[in-house]
């Protein structure tokens, strides 16, 4: 069984979020705590570093939001992240240190860590991404499953009911995803795994790994 705990995917210090990882072990246990969390947490946030921008958003002063972007809270921007051209924030979203969320991109419920890039035609819905992972141009994560019915995450032949209607994809620390991929409902992908373009990715994709289709992931190559 792949170790697909929120210990083996993230480094907590890695985020402003640190403490909804508290007392849960599978990182799609947060997503139904996030708006609670967020509005929490806003109003802790110090006055110095942080502004608050129509209801329940708050923007660090060191961030950089186009004025063409849409952001709904509950909302927090943390410090020097960027929200770029026409990016659709729903609410429900915390974008990490030096994250990027790019040209009409689109997010809702989710957790983006620090130094994060979802930087050209993104949808991330009901996912938490980790520390540096990227999506490239296109990628999607896929929330609701085709029959409405509750997310699985599949193991092999190992499953975890995860009681969700709604659950995108876990990405690890440093996971690189391809162009135009598509993260079916309940994938899981480890740290430092890369994903080929134009993927459709469902299950559990190990640590170290490549995804180049179902029927073939492979170890990455060492480092000498």
């Amino acid at each position: 069984m792949t170790d697909i705990t929120i210990q083996a995917l993230y480094n907590l210090e890695e985020t402003i979020a640190a403490d909804i990882f508290e007392k849960v072990t599978y990182p799609w246990e947060v997503l139904p705590k996030i708006h609670d969390f967020i509005l929490e947490l806003g109003k802790s946030l110090p006055e110095d570093i942080y502004e608050k921008r129509g209801e329940d958003i708050w923007v660090a002063k060191s961030a950089t939001v186009a004025p063409t972007a849409c952001l709904n809270g509950p909302l927090i921007v943390d410090e020097e992240a960027q929200i770029r051209h026409c990016a659709f924030v729903r609410g429900n979203a915390i974008v990490g240190k030096g994250a990027v969320v790019g040209n009409s991109t689109e997010l809702k419920n989710v957790i983006l860590f620090n130094k994060v890039q979802v930087p050209h035609y993104n949808y991330v819905g009901d996912s938490v991404l980790g520390y540096k992972s990227h999506m490239g141009a296109g990628s999607i994560t896929s929330n609701v499953k085709s029959d409405k019915t509750p997310v699985v995450v599949k193991d092999k032949e190992i499953l975890f009911e995860t009681g969700l209607k709604k659950m995108g994809a876990m990405l690890g620390d440093c996971v690189e995803v391809g162009c135009n991929s598509v993260l079916n409902p309940g994938t899981i992908i480890g740290r430092n795994s890369n994903v080929y373009p134009t993927s459709c990715v469902r299950g559990v994709v190990p640590s170290g790994h490549i995804y180049k289709d179902g029927q073939n992931i492979v170890p990455k190559a060492k480092s000498l």
